[in-house]
């Protein structure tokens, strides 16, 4: 599947620390799409991930689908369904919890500035994001898949980090898979 198959209006799935922000920023600087962060509008600015009311939020989130052209990168399963009314494409990046488990680590210990991180905030390992990882996220995995498999919209699903690599590359975007 080419890139220009999933429209002006791509979102990308996955669990946590698949890569979704990365993937997202690269693919609005290739298209230029305006990339929407959905942590950055669940979670207050300057905080420690705390999370916004759940109106404000709504109210964040349907604003920005309603723009003409986004690539936005989260799941909020309350919100998915009209994310996937106004949505052109699906990416659905299927990490696994290993996976999940040693990027949280590596970006929480390593990086002072990541892609998708709340404007500032500081990240630091916590043991609920952990549990979330290890413990929801799996548990999860198959209502996810079932969530994808269900979209009718161009869809594609990337299951390893390989395969996004591999893909990144064909779609000539620019990030860590292409150093």
């Amino acid at each position: 599947m080419q890139l220009s198959e999933l429209g002006e209006r791509i979102c990308i799935l996955g669990p946590s620390n698949s890569g979704k922000s990365t993937l997202a920023l690269a693919i609005g600087q290739k298209l230029g799409l305006p990339v929407v962060h959905l942590d950055r509008l669940y979670h207050l600015p300057g905080t420690d991930w705390v999370p916004r009311p759940r109106e404000g939020f709504t109210a964040l989130h349907d604003e920005a689908i309603a723009g003409d052209r986004w690539v936005m990168d989260g799941n909020y399963s309350a919100c998915m369904s009209q994310r996937f009314r106004r949505a052109t494409g699906v990416i659905y990046l299927d990490a696994s919890t290993t996976l999940s488990l040693c990027r949280y680590l590596r970006r929480t210990l390593l990086q002072s500035n990541r892609i998708g991180g709340l404007e500032g905030g500081a990240d630091s390992v916590k043991w609920d994001m952990i549990r979330h990882i290890v413990v929801t996220t799996r548990r999860n995995r198959q209502r996810n898949t079932d969530t994808y498999e269900g979209v009718s919209l161009p869809r594609i699903r990337l299951s390893s980090p390989a395969a996004i690599r591999e893909r990144c590359k064909e779609w000539g975007l620019d990030g860590p898979w292409s150093r």
